[in-house]
């Protein structure tokens, strides 16, 4: 076997280790991979043998790290994202953008960005695999500042914006109700109408739910969280059923307002802005898969502007 095949074998043994320890199950893996569990089962068995212990130790709920597969997954992990980086650094040097790219993005994104992305790349970009995330914008900003994700789609709020973020959309906060509600179905609601009212938001300290409660204490209300949900179809879901409000921006409840299902009146005095911005990581420079991927998503969010 030549140097090149066992460097090969290697990282193969290295990723199912990582894919075990992400899904904790050999069968999900197997699932996953279109491959065979005893298969499986003998690659991780002969990297411990390699290893020099066990990595894994087999519970009745599937597959859990030991104290050693614990110890070596932060190097394994960064072992396979040099890898994969060298990988696309390759396929950049012949000028073709090939690799993964790792998207954290907002749930209200997945029809305005993220679909019409993903078709945009099978069509210009095919050798790139895209991987999308949906988080509330304090656990995207987390995943960019530790190097999960190349780029992120997050929330900015201010006037001016920072330096290292690029708007995509602007969009003002509606008060969303059920339909036939009294309060939403004006075409505005002044913030302080807010009050008592029962409010299923996203949970603290989020970006969202920070400025919401900054505002509340200089408007001196007092918002009534009955639920705190950082799931945009659990916010939807309780108000569709006529348990409470939540505060979005239209764009993430378009569908159920076409559809009569939901209704919305855009809070003023004051105007709440949202911004959606595009950040990328400064943990690593990046690839040109990333960058190319970045710009589809700018030249959407002017079609979208």
């Amino acid at each position: 076997m030549s140097n090149e095949r066992t460097r090969k074998w290697d990282l193969t043994k290295l990723e199912l280790f990582a894919a075990v320890a992400e899904l904790g199950s050999l069968t999900k893996v197997a699932a996953a991979r279109s491959a065979r569990q005893p298969v499986i089962s003998r690659q991780i068995a002969a990297l411990e043998r390699e290893c020099g212990g066990h990595l894994f130790a087999r519970t009745g709920r599937g597959m859990a790290l030991t104290e050693l597969g614990e110890r070596l997954l932060p190097r394994i992990q960064a072992t396979l994202a040099e890898a994969r980086l060298l990988s696309e650094e390759v396929g950049a040097a012949g000028g073709r953008a090939v690799g993964h790219v790792r998207i954290g993005a907002l749930p209200s994104l997945y029809k305005l960005i993220i679909c019409p992305l993903f078709y945009a790349m099978l069509e210009r970009f095919p050798k790139v695999q895209l991987h999308v995330s949906e988080g509330s914008g304090g656990q995207i900003d987390q995943w960019l500042a530790n190097g999960t994700i190349d780029i992120g789609l997050t929330y900015r709020f201010g006037a001016n914006l920072p330096s290292d973020a690029l708007q995509l959309i602007a969009d003002d906060s509606y008060l969303i109700g059920p339909v036939g509600d009294r309060l939403t179905a004006s075409a505005t609601v002044d913030f302080v109408q807010l009050a008592g009212k029962p409010l299923v938001l996203s949970g603290a300290p989020g970006m969202v739910r920070t400025m919401l409660d900054q505002l509340a204490k200089r408007k001196k209300i007092a918002l009534n969280i009955v639920l705190a949900a950082d799931s945009l179809q659990i916010q939807k879901e309780v108000v569709l059923n006529g348990h409470g409000y939540t505060i979005l921006p239209r764009h993430a409840v378009s569908t159920e307002i076409e559809s009569g299902t939901l209704q919305a009146a855009r809070i003023v005095n004051p105007v709440i802005k949202r911004r959606v911005a595009l950040v990328t990581t400064s943990v690593r420079p990046l690839s040109l898969a990333a960058r190319e991927v970045a710009k589809l998503i700018r030249q959407l969010g002017q079609v979208k502007s």
